[in-house]
């Protein structure tokens, strides 16, 4: 890890999640939308369909190969000091790596390197976004907001 400074939290609680909460409903589909509609009139197809593609669909060769193009890239825009387009690349291959994951498509001890590949790819990031906002003098910082 970084040290920040100031030391940074997270809120790992997604907007759904509070807001089945505050509407007193057990599923997300229930959610009121608006007055006409549910979380489940616009996206319950969606889910459907994702779900069709993550765990019966998606191409695993292909999604090993995208996994391997976004690491890549992502290595590339790093030694190119951009991690900010590099920062999309560890999003995309920790995707791939999410739907080969669904897939069944790695075994326990290739999962665990998979995962160690993107963890790398993320320390690069915020090692070279680090960096970037040093080169810059952090210029956010101390603003007042």
């Amino acid at each position: 890890g970084l040290d920040c400074r100031p030391v940074t939290g997270e809120i790992t609680y997604g907007l759904e999640r509070l807001a089945l909460f505050l509407q007193g409903v057990n599923n997300v589909f229930d959610l009121r939308w608006n007055a006409h509609f549910t979380y489940g009139d616009l996206y319950h197809q969606n889910e459907v369909e994702q779900s069709a593609y993550n765990f019966q669909q998606a191409d695993v060769n292909t999604l090993f190969s995208h996994f391997d193009a976004c690491e890549s890239a992502c290595r590339t825009l790093l030694d190119s000091e951009l991690p900010l387009p590099a920062y999309e690349q560890v999003l995309q291959a920790s995707h791939s790596f999410n739907l080969l994951d669904a897939r069944r498509a790695i075994g326990v001890t290739e999962r665990a390197r998979y995962i160690g590949r993107v963890r790398a790819l993320a320390r690069g990031v915020a090692q070279g976004y680090l960096a970037s906002r040093e080169r810059l003098g952090f210029p956010r910082a101390g603003a007042k907001a």
